[in-house]
């Protein structure tokens, strides 16, 4: 989930949106060399700034766990005026450990002045030169929603707009073990619980019975993968493919029963001057009594970008991205895509349901090593979105 839950955020985009065309600029102009741009001197204000907040592009293996914060103000018509922060921690859990990458740990949180509030974390582990691996993802927000109804005829009509507040909360643990070069079986246990309230149909005419059922699903988490890419975070180089299979039972305290398989299939490739070509295939497959915040969802800071999270959402997605990232000097870089999407309620739609398009820019600054601060700049089909995170989308 992105720092702002997949909404768009204002001043502080703004201003580095500016930041990345002001370097654009002068990097067409004046020609420096790596040390003299590295040299407090010639450090642009925000390099400067971000740097005393520990974001300085190096990791210190001398502390426990090495720390940048991000700060940033926000506005949106949802949300109103706030100020969001993502703390992005380093560390090596073994000092002799020469094959593991180094583990992360992201802490976003966001307030705003109409009672918005969220935190979230998401945590990888590499252990025992990266024979296991332990993620962790943690959230929990209290934030202004939409829901446009199910499936996209009614979610394509602007009119159909339900305007609520959810309330969420999600912890999903999971443990992967090696069991070749490139091969990882994992399991996990997943967490959720959503809440709707203060729903306002404003003029729309869809249903709104299933937003008045608190959700409570609890299931189990399988996963296999094949992973040769260079870095977790910030892959340059590999490929992934993985299956990550949700079963959720009453008998685990779960509401409704029923299933959601997660497919992906993404590839890195080098280019030009250290520049990445990178692409991916990916699935959200769901079966039985899936409770409305557990549908596929197509939108938000990873899954299509340029659609406003929760208002396309159906039984199963399917969605192809294709994205070129830019090393810029320093450690400044810019990434264009282009991709597209479709929900349906039966698998077998997909292949004849309604495309959305999408396209966008970003700007990248590495507060450290191979880790990203990320602002895209995303278009829809009828929809736009800024978006504010840590690393890269996929």
């Amino acid at each position: 989930m992105s720092l702002f839950h997949g909404m768009r955020i204002g001043f502080f985009s703004i201003g580095l949106l500016a930041c990345a065309a002001s370097f654009a600029s002068e990097k067409a102009s004046v020609e420096q060399t790596t040390e003299t741009l590295a040299s407090d001197e010639e450090l642009s204000w925000m390099e400067s700034f971000l740097q005393k907040l520990g974001a300085d592009g190096e990791f210190d293996a001398d502390k426990l766990i090495d720390f940048s914060f991000l700060p940033g103000p926000f506005y949106n018509p949802e949300m109103d005026l706030g100020v969001g922060i993502s703390a992005v921690g380093l560390y090596q859990v073994d000092p002799t450990d020469e094959v593991s990458q180094l583990s992360s740990l992201v802490i976003n949180g966001l307030a705003s002045i109409n009672g918005a509030l969220g935190v979230s974390l998401e945590n990888k582990t590499f252990l025992n030169e990266d024979q296991q691996r332990f993620y962790l993802t943690a959230e929990m927000f209290d934030i202004p929603d939409v829901f446009y109804g199910v499936g996209y005829d009614e979610n394509h009509q602007d009119d159909n707009r339900v305007d609520f507040n959810g309330r969420t909360v999600r912890v999903n643990p999971m443990f992967l073990n090696r069991l070749s070069s490139n091969v990882f079986i994992g399991a996990g246990f997943d967490f959720n619980y959503a809440k709707a309230s203060s729903i306002d149909k404003l003029d729309s005419d869809v249903e709104i019975n299933p937003l008045l059922e608190t959700s409570r699903s609890v299931g189990v988490n399988f996963l296999i993968n094949y992973d040769s890419r260079d870095n977790v975070l910030n892959p340059e180089q590999g490929r992934i493919a993985q299956i990550d299979t949700g079963i959720y039972r009453k008998e685990l305290g779960s509401k409704t029963d029923f299933e959601i398989v997660n497919a992906l299939y993404s590839t890195y490739y080098q280019v030009a001057d250290d520049d990445v070509l990178a692409w991916q295939i990916r699935g959200r497959f769901t079966h039985g009594d899936v409770p409305w915040d557990q549908l596929s969802k197509a939108g938000g800071g990873d899954l299509l970008r340029g659609y406003t999270s929760g208002r396309y959402r159906d039984k199963q997605m399917l969605l192809a991205q294709v994205e070129y990232r830019q090393n810029l000097s320093g450690r400044h870089g810019m990434v264009y895509w282009v991709g597209a999407g479709v929900i349906s309620e039966k698998f077998s739609e997909l292949t004849s349901a309604s495309v959305l398009p999408n396209t966008g820019i970003g700007y990248r600054f590495e507060v450290k090593p191979r880790v990203n601060l990320r602002l895209d700049l995303a278009f829809g089909d009828g929809d736009t979105g800024f978006y504010f995170n840590v690393n890269e989308a996929f």
